[in-house]
């Protein structure tokens, strides 16, 4: 069977298996990675078309599914009814592919045919005006930047919201934080009133509050957090702009998706570290974290979704994409939108920017000392291993140095399987609740966790 890595790299059965919408799906991907079901596959790559994979599968009828993907998003097609989003026929295809059972062949009509209404797509969207132009999270950018006269409006709001919650935190330090909390229609009042006042994040940084309520000195630290925002958005004016950028996108100030793109593009071999879905008030949101295999520069990419819909699977962990990423103003991690592709995601070789635990501790503190209210920070940390310390457990390294795990993560065994003991280097999520590991270099691959 021919070799396809002449095309694009070939992904590892993790990486397509992270693509799969839920279990069910990466069990019926397995048993459609056989020869049995397939009547003609191949992997197509030319000046006319970008690399595609394609299969005809038969199903239960009697006319077979047409597959085909798109490995440079990736993108999906196929003809058969599933609601699923990749269907199983797509992930089954992939798998063989990953196995080395798909040999290059001429794309068929219909598969030409599919990239070629894609590629009229993107070139009817590129010569759209900006607000109609397609977000490359996934949706659309919705509108163009407001008005002058709607800006100071929402501004008014926002300014009238963020005193509200200023006396609401007076009032919660002078009941005490024993009380805090025992009144939940107060706190969610409150968390509804910054919505109204369209400072979606403050209200989200609110909301997260509620779930540390069992630790008084973390309660007392995020509502000093909230506090420290209010006193910040007052002296907008008489901030460094780079802090006076990070305080509008922590208040929730939204930034047009056009006015992000029309920005410096910043171009290097950027590297998946590692992607988390959370849930946080029934909207999904997705943060992937990127690090520049050249530069070691740390990214994150957010999606997001409601109830039904689907997030991008454009990110895979484990692989590195040639891209122009667009940065967001303020905040830290610094927030990008990817603006233009050069090549197909490729395996990483390396892990960028892995160091020891001092080292990402002293990154954390540096960009926690110009973002106070950043919530997460991605860590690349170099030969450790999982240690149980009593009832918790850590990251250790060797010189003693640990890491706790969020509890939340639970028994670490999947980590644990992997390193068997070993020092090796591990991708995760840093936060004040401790580290949630999201990848394991092992074997020359990143697995993910």
């Amino acid at each position: 069977m021919a070799e396809t890595t002449t095309v694009t790299t070939v992904w590892t059965t993790d990486q397509v298996m992270a693509l799969a919408p839920d279990s069910s799906a990466q069990r019926a991907a397995r048993g459609l990675a056989g020869d049995r079901a397939w009547l003609e596959t191949g992997l197509s790559a030319g000046e006319d078309i970008d690399p595609t994979l394609w299969g005809l599968c038969q199903g239960s009828g009697t006319t077979p599914y047409q597959t085909a993907v798109d490995l440079t998003e990736p993108a999906f097609k196929c003809t058969c009814p599933s609601r699923k989003f990749p269907c199983k026929h797509a992930l089954g295809l992939l798998l063989r592919w990953s196995a080395g059972s798909v040999a290059e062949a001429v794309a068929p009509s219909w598969a030409s045919s599919w990239q070629a209404s894609r590629a009229a797509r993107a070139n009817r969207a590129a010569a759209a005006p900006p607000a109609e132009q397609p977000s490359p999270s996934g949706g659309t950018s919705g509108r163009a930047a407001p008005s002058e006269k709607a800006q100071a409006r929402r501004a008014d709001r926002i300014s009238a919201g963020l005193e509200e919650l200023d006396r609401w935190l007076a009032d919660q330090a002078r009941s005490g934080l024993a009380g805090t909390g025992r009144d939940g229609a107060s706190w969610d009042t409150m968390t509804a009133r910054l919505v109204d006042a369209q400072a979606a994040s403050a209200a989200g940084i609110l909301r997260r509050t509620g779930a540390v309520m069992g630790s008084p000195e973390r309660l007392l630290g995020e509502l000093a957090r909230l506090h420290l925002l209010v006193g910040g958005y007052r002296r907008l004016a008489d901030l460094p702009e780079d802090l006076a950028a990070s305080v509008r996108m922590r208040v929730g100030v939204p930034i047009a998706t056009e006015t992000v793109l029309a920005g410096p593009a910043v171009r290097d071999r950027w590297q998946v570290h590692g992607v988390r879905d959370e849930i946080e008030d029934q909207l999904t949101v997705r943060r992937a974290w990127l690090r520049g295999a050249a530069s070691a520069r740390p990214l994150i990419i957010l999606s997001f979704a409601v109830a039904g819909q689907s997030l991008p699977i454009d990110l895979l962990p484990g692989t590195e994409l040639d891209a122009d990423v667009c940065l967001y103003p303020g905040g830290r991690p610094e927030r990008a939108l990817i603006a233009k592709r050069h090549a197909p995601p490729e395996r990483m070789h390396t892990v960028a920017g892995a160091n020891g635990i001092e080292a990402n501790l002293h990154a954390h503190a540096e960009a926690l000392a110009g973002d106070p209210w950043l919530d997460y920070w991605p860590m690349a940390l170099d030969a450790v291993c999982p240690v149980r310390d009593g009832n918790t457990w850590l990251l250790a390294d060797a010189d003693g140095n640990g890491l706790p795990l969020d509890p939340a993560v639970g028994e670490p065994w999947r980590l644990i399987a992997v390193t068997a003991g070993r020092f090796a280097t591990v991708t995760g999520e840093w936060s004040a609740a401790g580290l949630r590991p999201l990848g394991v270099w092992s074997d020359d691959r990143l697995v993910r966790l």
